[in-house]
């Protein structure tokens, strides 16, 4: 699957970058029920070729000029993968120690990169508790 998407980024910049579907194009490619059965991930792979890609529009084309900024990268999509292993449930620090102290250094970083004075962040200079944070 790694390789499926390190092929599409590859090409990305071939495919027309705004899809020529007309509206309703997929009611017509996918069955009317849900499935009783499970299909072959070789099936749903098809399917994401034959029919998804098709009807997406490729933000991440560098021939797509569109409002918006590209909102994914292939470093994103291998974070996102961690992310999606780890299963982390950030409800508060007993839930996922690493994960709220993680979030907690990164914003201290964000605060400091924009000037936030230091009584916002969560730690001082010396990595003692300061005052801020959430």
């Amino acid at each position: 699957m790694v390789d499926i998407i390190a092929d599409y980024y590859d090409s990305v910049d071939k495919i027309p970058p705004l899809s020529t579907v007309e509206p309703g194009y997929l009611y017509k490619l996918l069955p009317q029920e849900a499935p009783e059965e499970p299909e072959s991930f070789e099936a749903v792979k098809n399917d994401l070729e034959s029919k998804i890609i098709p009807g997406i529009t490729h933000w991440q084309s560098g021939n797509f000029f569109g409002w918006f900024p590209s909102s994914g990268s292939f470093p994103a999509i291998l974070g996102d993968m961690y992310s999606i292993m780890l299963n982390t449930v950030g409800f508060n620090w007993i839930c996922s120690p690493a994960a709220t102290e993680l979030e907690t250094i990164v914003m201290d970083w964000l605060g400091k990169l924009i000037g936030l004075d230091s009584r916002f962040l969560s730690f001082n200079e010396d990595m003692t508790e300061g005052t801020g944070g959430g």
